[in-house]
């Protein structure tokens, strides 16, 4: 019995010495990586430094940040890609099909295409469109 009571004793001393290093050695990762994000975050303000100054024509800061972003969405896969505003809203009049000027709106809802202007709808799956 004392012999079980020896070996439960020793077992949470253990476990009382290693759970402290362990969260130490938890947030000592963390501070690294940290750093390292810090150092990566510094090198790119050197680059982009260099190019402002170096670089054949003059560039500005939002082009070159937002190139930046657009080549780390970019290397991540061939569908990802950074909008400015500007191609944000064309983007969304194309994939939405709403046409401003005209003040109409394309929508397919369980079925073919319809043309509507205000609310009201003025073409309908039974209407042909001529030349």
């Amino acid at each position: 019995m004392r012999k079980k009571t020896s070996i439960l004793t020793v077992s949470l001393l253990c476990l009382m010495l290693v759970s402290p290093l362990a969260e130490a050695a938890k947030q000592s990762k963390a501070q690294t990586e940290d750093a390292d994000t810090y150092e990566l975050l510094n090198l790119f303000g050197e680059v982009m430094e260099r190019a402002k100054v170096s670089y054949v024509e003059d560039v500005s800061d939002k082009k070159l940040i937002e190139s930046a972003i657009n080549g780390m969405l970019s290397s991540l896969d061939p569908h990802s890609s950074f909008l400015d505003d500007q191609s944000f809203k064309y983007m969304s009049e194309q994939t939405k099909g709403k046409f401003g000027g005209l003040g109409i709106e394309v929508t397919m809802e369980n079925g073919p295409a319809v043309l509507e202007q205000d609310g009201k709808t003025y073409m309908s799956s039974h209407d042909e469109v001529a030349d």
